[in-house]
Formats: C-alpha cells, sequence, structure tokens
C-alpha cells in the first residue's frame, strides 16, 4: 500500500530520531511525531492512533474532549485496533465466536500493550511498527495464538495503517477486526459517504435485517451498519472531503450513535454525535477471516485528500 517511492531510512535508536518522541499522555506512554510537514499521535496502548494533521491543516481524525488516557480504558475517538474479533461476540460468526470467552465486545487489541518494532524516517515520511503477541496471556478472553504487526505510514498526502495478522497456532484459527476510523465534521446531518451505493448492508438496528443502500449515506439519528463492500469511499463534510481506500477489506462500518446513545456512552459528550462518523476498514459479519498455520492476513486503509 505504499504511496511513494520514498523510503524512510532505519533508524534502531530513540536517541537517532528527528521527528518522533516519547511523551506521556495522561498515564499513557506515546509517539508524538513532529515532522516539519505533518503531526501524530500514537499510544502504545491499544496501537491506538489519535492525531494526524497536516501542516496548517485541522485535524484529520476526530478525538473526543472527553478521551480518558488510562490503563485497560479504550480510548473514545481516533483510530482504534478491534482485535481479533469485532463488535458484540455473540453477533460473530460461530467459527469467530467459539474461540472468545466474554461478553466485551471488540476484542483486547484496543487496551493491550503493543511492542514498538520500528521507527523509520526520512524527509518526506514517517514509518511505525508496533507488534502484539496474542499468546496464552490472552487465554482468559480468548483462544489462539497470533501475531498483529501494524505499520502506521504518515506522509504530506495521507496516513495509512496496515494490520497483518499471522496464525501462530496449530490449527486454523477464525477472526473477524476493524480499524474504527472516526472523521471529524462541522455537522453530521450536513455529511455523507459515497461509494456504498446500490450494496447491501445488515442494519444492526433494524434486527439484523439485510437492506440495500441507494445512493450516499446520509445521517440522520443512529446509525449503525455493516455493508458488503471494501470498494474506495469518499466522505464528504462541510469543509471538505477524504477519500478512503482500503485492502484486505470486503466490508464497511458505518457508524454514529445520535443523540440517545450518546448520552449513554463513556467519554463522549451528549452533543458530540454532531460533530463525528465513524467509516470503519473491517472484516466483520460474513466477511471473517480465517487463517491456516503459518499463513498471514493484512488488513489497510489509506485515508487521503480527494
Amino acid at each position: 500500500m505504499s504511496e511513494s517511492s520514498h523510503r524512510p531510512s532505519r533508524s534502531l535508536s530513540p536517541g537517532q530520531w528527528s521527528f518522533t518522541r516519547w511523551k506521556t499522555i495522561g498515564q499513557l506512554e506515546a509517539l508524538e511525531v513532529h515532522h516539519p510537514l505533518f503531526r501524530a499521535t500514537l499510544f502504545l496502548q491499544g496501537a491506538h492512533l489519535t492525531q494526524f494533521m497536516p501542516s496548517d491543516e485541522p485535524d484529520w481524525l476526530w478525538l473526543s474532549k472527553d478521551a480518558r488516557f488510562e490503563p485497560g480504558r479504550a480510548i473514545r475517538g481516533g483510530i482504534p485496533v478491534c482485535w481479533p474479533w469485532f463488535g458484540d461476540p455473540g453477533k460473530n460468526a460461530p467459527a469467530v465466536r467459539k474461540r472468545i470467552h466474554t461478553n466485551s465486545a471488540h476484542g483486547f487489541a484496543r487496551t493491550a500493550l503493543w511492542k514498538l518494532e520500528d521507527v523509520r524516517e526520512n524527509a518526506h515520511e514517517v514509518e511505525i511498527s508496533l507488534s502484539l503477541d496474542a499468546n496464552e496471556d490472552f487465554a482468559n478472553v480468548w483462544s489462539g495464538h497470533a501475531l498483529a504487526l501494524i505499520t502506521f505510514h504518515f506522509s504530506v498526502r495521507g496516513c495509512q495503517l496496515a494490520l497483518t495478522t499471522t496464525n501462530l497456532g496449530e490449527e486454523p484459527m477464525a477472526f473477524s477486526q476493524a480499524l474504527h476510523t472516526y472523521l471529524p465534521t462541522s455537522d453530521v446531518t450536513r455529511s455523507r459517504v459515497l461509494g456504498l451505493g446500490y450494496s447491501q448492508y445488515i442494519d444492526t438496528l433494524d434486527d439484523w435485517e439485510y437492506k440495500n443502500q441507494e445512493g450516499p449515506v446520509y445521517f440522520e439519528g443512529e446509525t449503525d451498519r455493516i455493508y458488503e463492500s471494501g470498494e474506495p469511499l469518499t466522505i464528504v463534510t462541510p469543509s471538505g472531503s477524504r477519500k478512503l481506500t482500503s485492502v484486505g477489506s470486503d466490508s464497511t462500518v458505518v457508524w454514529n450513535p445520535g443523540p440517545e446513545k450518546a448520552a449513554r456512552l463513556s467519554d463522549f459528550p451528549d452533543e458530540a454525535w454532531k460533530t463525528m462518523l465513524c467509516v470503519e476498514t473491517a472484516n466483520a459479519a460474513s466477511d471473517y477471516r480465517v487463517l491456516n498455520t503459518g499463513q498471514s492476513h493484512t488488513l489497510g486503509v489509506l485515508i487521503g485528500r480527494k
């Protein structure tokens, strides 16, 4: 998914990093990127990106004003990594569900501590890789052994994520996942998603009924849909547009809590639903994946300019 022929140079020692620095935010450790062309903030807990902004531009991601940065607590906003299952465990396919030993939604990766693998930098780009070894340490919530490696690629042209899962177990492993991207808008009721027209979707708010999308996706209140599409998307808001291009995905989740659910959500201001929307690159519902021993799968998204 590389968007440029320039490859950031290897830098093994933090002392040699030119643009990347450690920072403690709340109670969590983060990497802050201060590049002349862009800025980014990435937490080790959850491999959670909370900020990406090219110079002299507003943040391309939405982060709740009430977000809390505490061990074991998912951060509200940015791009949470939902892995190795997405959503309610009971709504996953049987092959995925049988490995899950908790009622908690969205997997354990978003609150686990990931390991820094590499930082590469040059005058044009920064690339950061983190890993999570899902081994017996997680046996109380999930059965399996897998390695998750996520790479973040930042440049003035956009922000790219690639999440690669490798099955290290001795039997086939089924899993679901999503890159749960929160995007900002000045008015969600005047925003729309292009590229999902005429695709089928599951309306989770209407007894998980299958429906057909006609034209753009608009937001008129709570929205929670799993689309059977991995096509490139354009997100249009009153202030502009973004293009989302996915890899390794045949499903897209579109979500906004609306006013009633927003009032019940943790770390989420009651009126914040008006200023955000989620468009998630996923392997969800029937788009779950199965890996044999040693096999890998990469789920990726490029958030770029239209």
